[in-house]
């Protein structure tokens, strides 16, 4: 494998992610290969940091459908983010990778509390750095979370990894000749409300001038390749 084109790279893995085959929680087997994902990147001399998100055990844009308060149900859904951190770090920390958990609703009995100086030292300390809990804020999504911490962070880019292997005009599993994309720019998502990320986290990191790459996890290797500059992705700039 090639040297990483992008040197410190932030990865958004999103809660469904982690399911793998279950209708809920957290698939081992699914959890294992985005852990061996991480690591192969880890191995190539290039810094990661991940956000997650935490739908496979709590969405709260579903809590406040049931009539739940919004704020309540966000930070429901912020702390499932935590519960799938701690599971990444536990794998991650298994198979020799020394990984960091910080929280943006601080957990101190289980994780740091997110500083970003600290989390800084981590990465130039070549640990993997996981945050959770999105930005600490209810109404504001894990997509902005990773757009806020790949700008605060000083990344060379932000990886969504998703379902595809890359962004479509529609969703490719329910209409055929939906049409792939290989590059986008910010303002075209915009405009055509292309479902990549939030608008908030698209223009943040237009602000920031950070490119967006979205590829599929699901395909072996996939997140080494693109940070390689190779394999299949679509990227936003």
């Amino acid at each position: 494998m090639a040297d990483p084109r992008y040197r410190r790279v932030l990865l958004k893995i999103s809660g469904e992610a982690l399911m793998g085959a279950l209708e809920y929680g957290i698939d081992p087997a699914m959890l294992e290969r985005i852990a061996a994902e991480v690591k192969s990147v880890h191995a190539l001399g290039g810094q990661v940091a991940l956000v997650m998100g935490g739908g496979n055990i709590f969405r709260g844009i579903e809590g406040t459908a049931t009539g739940m308060e919004r704020a309540t149900a966000d930070y429901m859904g912020m702390l499932a983010t935590v519960i799938n951190s701690l599971a990444l770090q536990g794998v991650l920390e298994r198979s020799g990778v020394a990984t960091r958990v910080l929280s943006a609703i601080p957990i101190s009995a289980v994780c740091e509390p997110y500083v970003r100086r600290r989390a800084m030292r981590h990465l130039e300390k070549n640990r993997v750095v996981i945050f959770a809990a999105g930005t600490g804020n209810p109404f504001f999504t894990t997509d902005t979370a990773a757009a806020l911490r790949a700008s605060e962070m000083g990344c060379d880019a932000l990886l969504k990894a998703t379902k595809v292997d890359g962004v479509y005009s529609a969703d490719p599993v329910k209409v055929k000749d939906a049409k792939r994309y290989d590059r986008l720019d910010y303002l075209e998502v915009l405009s055509r409300d292309l479902k990549v990320m939030d608008a908030a986290a698209i223009s943040l990191a237009r602000e920031n001038k950070i490119p967006i790459l979205v590829f599929s996890i699901f395909e072996a290797g996939a997140f080494a390749k693109v940070v390689s500059g190779k394999g299949r992705y679509t990227i936003i700039t």
